[in-house]
């Protein structure tokens, strides 16, 4: 028997937290009973794991390249494509009350909108675009899907309830301390055994709050001299962020790592996590720092069903970065010697992504039988 196939629908196959873990799930997912396709309109690096894993990837473009009614029209054609799809999963937060709509017209029967953010990004004219779309998610879904309870809060409203929290997963061995990796990411960054490795992997957007993290490490710099920041990830701010450490007269010891393939093994590198986003659905690279072993200072805008270990503190954003600095140096006191993979906490918390996969395998086989011939 041929498996289902669900159409996912997402803004991009770039790095990001929604798109690692709808990978992380394509990859533990049992292939041969349900497989993924993709409405996508940006290129990103898992296109060809995606093509090489079975799955359909169909271009077109976003609402804001040439419009809501070219994009919608481009979207109607592949809902509406023969064989049609049982299941539409949208991850385009606000913007998926229009797929939701353009699904029930093409009479899709299963709806899934799936929020993974706590707040609208971009300027006012765009923030409003996605409230308008966002009111109609709720007339339109048959399911709803969020990383958080803040997150479902967020989109869904009243009806937050009804959501299915969908923990962003891992694999937590596949991120456990590793002395050989460490060694071999600090020999390529040229970082001495002792130099303090403080680190971040995020996209150069104000949501990530880099600006702050600079003055962080400034404050930390100020005190361990024998530091360094690794920055991994691009984005729209990146030259802003990169001139921001050139004022500072960090620029020697800011490194900007760009879209990294071996996180992992950069998680071994580094000796301290700072994470001050100013909001956040559920970080994935939060589950996966603590997977590391790694200590964790982060921000307490962020919800705190992230925080599975004792390896995580919180800080407000309104704390002086002098603080954070003396958090993280305080809580990396052990050293690496004494880090280890807390993978029993991380599955007992709902984080394994094998667990995760299962579930919403399923999921999606029962939500398909139930609509069989509508």
């Amino acid at each position: 028997m041929a498996p289902i196939r669900v159409l996912h629908c997402v803004a991009g196959l770039g790095h990001g937290g929604y798109e690692s873990l709808i990978m992380n799930l394509y990859r533990n997912i049992h292939r041969e009973k349900v497989q993924f396709d993709f409405v996508s309109s940006f290129p990103g690096v898992y296109e060809k794991e995606i093509e090489a894993l079975g799955g359909v990837i169909h271009r077109i473009p976003f609402i804001t390249q040439k419009g809501p009614f070219v994009y919608t029209a481009a979207l109607d054609r592949v809902l509406r494509a023969s064989p049609r799809y049982p299941i539409v999963h949208s991850h385009m937060d606000k913007f998926s009350g229009l797929v939701m709509q353009r699904a029930a017209k093409a009479g899709i029967p299963v709806r899934i909108a799936h929020s993974h953010n706590t707040k609208n990004e971009g300027g006012l004219a765009f923030q409003l675009v996605k409230d308008h779309y966002g009111r109609m998610v709720l007339p339109w879904a048959t399911d709803l899907f969020a990383c958080s309870r803040a997150a479902a809060d967020w989109m869904f409203g009243a009806k937050a309830a009804d959501a299915h929290i969908l923990f962003n997963g891992v694999q937590p061995e596949a991120f456990a301390p590793d002395a050989a990796a460490r060694a071999a990411v600090r020999a390529e960054l040229g970082l001495a055994g002792d130099v303090f490795a403080v680190g971040h992997v995020g996209r150069f957007t104000e949501q990530k709050n880099h600006a702050f993290l600079l003055k962080i490490f400034a404050a930390l710099h100020a005190r361990r001299p024998d530091s360094a920041l690794l920055l991994a990830g691009d984005g729209p701010l990146r030259p802003k962020i990169a001139e921001q450490a050139r004022r500072l007269g960090l620029s020697e010891a800011v490194r900007f790592l760009g879209l990294r393939e071996d996180v992992p093994a950069l998680l071994s590198a580094m000796d301290c996590f700072v994470f001050p986003s100013l909001h956040e659905g559920l970080p994935v690279t939060l589950v996966e720092a603590q997977a590391a072993g790694l200590p964790v200072v982060a921000s307490s805008a962020i919800t705190d069903e992230v925080c599975i270990t004792p390896l995580v503190r919180r800080m407000g954003l309104d704390e002086p970065a002098g603080e954070w600095a003396a958090a993280a140096l305080e809580l990396a006191g052990g050293g690496f010697a004494a880090r280890r993979c807390p993978a029993g906490a991380i599955r007992a918390a709902g984080y394994d992504i094998a667990d995760t996969a299962r579930w919403l395998e399923e999921f999606y086989l029962a939500r398909a039988a139930q609509t069989e011939g509508r």
